[in-house]
């Protein structure tokens, strides 16, 4: 049977109760640790109230077309952008029922709910347009009095356990199987949610292991918090079952931290991009495998391109709230290098929102088996619970990329990051134009396996940056800024340098350019000269001559215009020392 397009207009009131929850977490400069990554910890951005923020938002009409970047996700359907943090909630409703429409299929309003929670289980009973349907998962306690957070384990497979209860969350395994079975075929599928709406229903599988997930939230919720605490829940899963922790993550705002894990196509990477990707799941065989992405998806196997969305605007569906993203470099199938650009278009929509330090992600990882348990990740994942489902602490903000599988923003997108206005309104029709826009961070990467990178750029004319954790080096301050004046009269810019990170044997560095001038300019030219034995392994938002000694790097197209007073990024790794270039200078056109 089909599913209605659009969500009941009851939960209207509830939805625009919690928008005033999304714009005060979105506000809260408290979610902005990168800005300030070597001062004090800030609380992470809490989970919403209910399970879809958005559910009153209008949604026109799927766009059509072909573009082979990246859409935006800032600009609505109707070709306007968003101009305040307010604005995403109904931006964001859009990407949600586009991704329904095209991806995953339709999720269904919440039915209604009933079951218990006890110390060692959860009983959900569901029933909705006269029929019922039943699951259950298994509760494993922390050490310590409860109340407790938890993580739904969304099959078992390759989840962390051990630390996730070491961290004092409890750990809550999901059968998904029992919610969607696989292994039938579409037009027969089976399971509890298919038992509800049809075994003809165009929902794919991953969409109904999340309305599972949701559905224990309901239980947990309604149980009073005498176990397990409601509004502390993350969900993670490996493999098949990283791709249905993700659409969990994307489609309930009330999950605070969502952990995929080598989720591969189907899950966190760009879908534009796992068909060019050597060695990667092609579109078509993740779609025939299993009946794991919804029916209407078989369109776009061969042409992505006529999308009108893709997975780095579910990462930002997930935004503000916790997301660690873990990939598997080692295991070409998996399509890490297409993970890692989502990852990072990804990232602009939480720069937007002022929440940073709330995404991270790594695939810079030694073992190559397929959903091990792998010690790099344990302590992102501790400092992850303890900020999103302990109010302890910032996220880690670290994007540790795997220099084999790297893959580059700048190359998949045509728009820049706007800087998001504190005010607006939190409806979906209103129009304009965004003002200055500068675009942050984002690709830096690995070199030999050992390396880290961080996200960093500038939003409003701050600059900003996020230390890349666990193993990564320290951090340290700006070397040097100099500046020189060319081009129309008024022209000129000044170069900043800071060194983000630093290991032994290389450095990240970002270096911030300035319109210093009175005009506007539409190029700059940033020179500096690399230390004794150093090289350039990779350079991000800008466009280099030479690899080492005298380096000049030059705007790429779209950072190029700066107002007077607007600043830009770019970033690079180094191999060959650490010592910060010198000889900084820039030059306006």
């Amino acid at each position: 049977m089909r599913l209605p397009l659009h969500r009941p207009w009851a939960w209207a009131v509830a939805a625009l109760a919690a928008t005033v929850i999304l714009v005060l977490t979105a506000l809260d400069p408290r979610a902005d640790a990168a800005t300030r990554a070597d001062t004090t910890a800030a609380p992470a951005a809490a989970a919403a109230a209910v399970e879809d923020e958005g559910a009153d938002c209008a949604v026109g009409s799927t766009p059509s077309g072909s573009d082979a970047k990246l859409p935006d996700p800032f600009k609505r359907i109707d070709g306007t952008r968003i101009t305040s943090k307010a604005d995403w909630r109904c931006r964001r409703a859009e990407i949600r029922e586009l991704a329904e429409r095209t991806v995953y299929g339709q999720k269904p309003a919440k039915p209604t709910v009933s079951g218990t929670v006890s110390s060692s289980s959860i009983t959900v009973n569901v029933s909705d347009q006269g029929r019922s349907a039943g699951f259950s998962a298994k509760v494993e306690l922390p050490s310590g009095s409860g109340p407790f957070p938890a993580v739904i384990v969304v099959g078992g497979l390759g989840a962390d356990t051990a630390t996730i209860k070491a961290a004092g969350a409890a750990v809550i395994s999901y059968d998904p199987l029992a919610v969607g079975r696989e292994g039938t075929a579409r037009n027969n599928k089976q399971g509890a949610f298919y038992t509800l709406y049809g075994n003809t229903s165009s929902t794919g599988l991953l969409m109904a292991w999340s309305w599972g997930v949701s559905r224990i939230i309901d239980v947990i919720q309604q149980s009073g918090a005498g176990v397990l605490k409601g509004d502390a829940l993350g969900v993670t899963g490996c493999s098949r079952y990283g791709k249905g922790a993700f659409v969990a993550g994307a489609f309930d705002q009330r999950i605070a931290l969502t952990m995929p894990v080598e989720s591969g196509t189907g899950g966190a990477p760009i879908l534009r991009g796992v068909n060019g990707e050597s060695g990667a799941q092609s579109l078509s065989s993740a779609y025939g495998e299993q009946p794991w992405l919804g029916d209407a998806f078989s369109s776009y196997t061969s042409s992505p391109n006529n999308l009108p969305v893709d997975t780095h605007e579910m990462i930002g569906m997930i935004a503000p709230r916790g997301l660690f993203v873990m990939e598997n470099p080692h295991v070409d199938w998996l399509s890490a290098k297409s993970g890692s650009v989502a990852a990072l278009g990804g990232a602009e929509v939480y720069r937007a929102l002022g929440a940073q330090s709330s995404i991270s992600y790594w695939s810079d990882v030694q073992d190559g088996t397929h959903c091990a348990t792998r010690s790099e990740w344990r302590t992102p994942m501790t400092q992850s619970i303890n900020a999103f489902l302990k109010d302890s602490g910032s996220g880690p903000g670290v994007f540790r990329i795997a220099g084999s599988k790297a893959g580059s923003l700048s190359g998949w997108r045509d728009w820049t990051t706007p800087t998001l206005a504190d005010g607006g309104t939190s409806g979906g029709s209103s129009t304009g134009t965004t003002g200055s826009t500068t675009s942050g961070t984002t690709s830096g990467t690995t070199t030999g396996g050992t390396s880290g990178t961080t996200t960093g750029g500038t939003t409003g004319g701050t600059t900003t940056g996020t230390t890349s954790g666990t193993t990564a080096g320290t951090t340290s301050g700006t070397t040097g800024s100099t500046g020189s004046t060319g081009g129309a009269p008024g022209a000129g810019c000044s170069a900043t340098h800071r060194t983000v990170s630093s290991w032994n044997g290389g450095h990240q560095g970002e270096v911030t350019v300035r319109n210093s001038g009175t005009a506007s300019v539409s190029g700059w030219s940033v020179g500096m000269t690399l230390g004794s034995g150093q090289s350039i392994a990779s350079l991000w938002n800008g466009v280099n001559t030479g690899t080492s000694g005298a380096v000049t790097v030059r705007n790429m197209a779209w950072n190029g215009t700066l107002a007077a007073g607007a600043t830009v990024t770019f970033g690079y790794t180094v191999g060959g020392g650490t010592t910060a270039p010198s000889n900084l200078t820039c030059t306006a056109s």
